[in-house]
């Protein structure tokens, strides 16, 4: 006799040491397999698994027990208000980072009369420029990575929610990209190599190269910095993602390049996220 939905999710207790939230995790398990709602548990608590389903979700179990992410277990995250496809090529997309985008979406009026040309280094799943290019139509976004697979991701994601002003492309920061822009943002590796936390939790399973950075975890972000100089248009912004620890390092390294407007924005646990300031000259 399989098990029931309601003795399907008493087994979140086999989560608590990999999981802050071991209930919800359960749900999202039981919801996928079973390919229903949220309230679909709730309202039929003793309907019975068939033998295939509680089999694929023991197997789903067991990956999470050993501490994969959900979004890998899922294939997907939701970000924004969409969701988007997730792979082992990429990071996976955190709430924080929508503060990266509430901030480019308030320091650039979304609705000017004038395109503005948008550039998303290191976009891994696409999240930060189909989210802009989403909402606003009119700029003209362009996505880039390292990785060929976090690109075909990105693109995959792009078609999937019908995205047209966003376009992907591989590149090593601004190396293969072309012409000025009116924002750039990144999201970059920025954890120390020594960090103990990369031997904790969902970065464990995330690709090393998206994580970490040289010279303390600032040297991507130096690179994007100095280069940015170059390749912002005359008023225009740079803003980043950065460690909770590293927003005064980020501020002087803004300030010192010539930036003005500098200012570190927090996250919603209250932690310095990300640092912007604008280059009010075409160097």
């Amino acid at each position: 006799m399989s098990i029931t939905i309601n003795e399907a999710r008493a087994l979140h207790k086999r989560l608590t040491s990999v999981s802050d939230s071991p209930e919800v995790d359960i749900d999202y398990l039981l919801c996928h397999v079973l390919q229903k709602p949220a309230s679909y548990l709730r309202t039929w608590p003793e309907k019975t698994l068939s033998h295939e389903q509680e089999a694929a979700f023991r197997a789903l179990l067991l990956r999470r027990q050993a501490g994969e992410p959900i979004a890998y277990i899922l294939g997907y995250r939701a970000f924004w208000d969409f969701e988007l496809a997730v792979s082992k090529d990429t990071l996976i997309p955190r709430a924080d980072t929508e503060v990266l985008v509430e901030t480019a979406l308030r320091m650039l009026d979304p609705l000017t009369a004038l395109p503005q040309r948008v550039l998303d280094l290191g976009t891994g799943t696409g999240a930060i420029g189909l989210a802009l290019a989403k909402e606003c139509p009119a700029w003209a976004v362009v996505g880039c990575d390292l990785m060929p697979g976090a690109v075909k991701l990105a693109q995959h994601n792009q078609a999937r929610l019908g995205v047209t002003n966003v376009s992907f492309v591989q590149s090593s920061w601004f190396e293969a990209i072309e012409g000025r822009f009116d924002l750039v943002v990144s999201n970059p590796p920025y954890i120390d190599p020594d960090d103990p936390h990369l031997s904790q939790g969902d970065v464990r399973f995330e690709p090393l190269t998206a994580l970490i950075a040289d010279d303390q975890g600032l040297a991507d972000i130096q690179h994007i910095a100095e280069q940015a100089t170059h390749r912002l248009n005359p008023n225009g912004w740079l803003m980043f993602e950065h460690g909770y620890d590293q927003g005064d390092a980020c501020r002087r390294l803004l300030v010192r390049l010539g930036y003005q407007q500098v200012e570190t924005v927090k996250d919603y646990g209250d932690n310095d996220r990300v640092t912007l300031g604008q280059w009010l000259t075409s160097a």
